[in-house]
């Protein structure tokens, strides 16, 4: 089922998710309505707290980017990331690695709107899948670009939260705008 995606002024987004202590049939079908959700609006990742649940759930999905290149190590062994997709990780927990690298990006709850950001371009994560096991996952380029940008929402920080503050006031009436009318409704 399509969610629908909350849009920047909606409290839920500040949210910091609560952890995951079971995996039940409740959280396998947001986990699948999530990555529904996610390829309908052709997003690379969606956090639970996009579509209204303040979760420690994120979904990922960059087997169609072909022109932000992406590798991925799963539990040590290298994989190939566009046969590894979606991924679905609760509860990750982040260590960044390598120096920082300026790339573009969006989000699904701020419609039309990108900004460069900073990210390191090395991540390792540890979390666990649905089926309960613990995964420890090295990705580089897009995927850790898009795994930092989901666990910060899982944390209830956005990516204007990363903006320069040149690029932030440059978007100020645009970022009043969204929030005006995400309120409004």
């Amino acid at each position: 089922m399509i969610l629908p995606i909350v849009k920047y002024g909606d409290p839920v987004l500040r949210a910091k998710g609560r952890r995951v202590a079971r995996v039940d049939e409740t959280i396998r079908a947001l986990a699948s309505d999530m990555i529904q959700t996610m390829h309908e609006a052709r997003g690379v990742g969606l956090a639970a707290q996009q579509v209204g649940e303040a979760l420690q759930l994120t979904v990922l999905d960059v087997s169609e980017v072909e022109d932000r290149p992406s590798t991925l190590k799963l539990n040590g062994v290298d994989v190939d990331p566009r046969v590894s997709m979606p991924l679905v990780l609760l509860n990750p927990e982040l260590r960044l690695e390598g120096d920082a690298v300026t790339g573009t990006e969006g989000c699904l709850s701020f419609p039309e709107l990108t900004a460069e950001i900073d990210r390191t371009m090395e991540v390792t994560v540890r979390a666990e899948t649905l089926e309960g096991e613990e995964i420890e996952l090295e990705a580089t380029g897009l995927l850790a670009r898009a795994i930092q940008h989901e666990v910060d929402h899982l944390n209830g920080i956005l990516f204007i939260d990363r903006m320069s503050s040149v690029a932030k006031a440059s978007l100020a009436s645009r970022l009043k705008r969204l929030q005006k009318e995400t309120l409004g409704k």
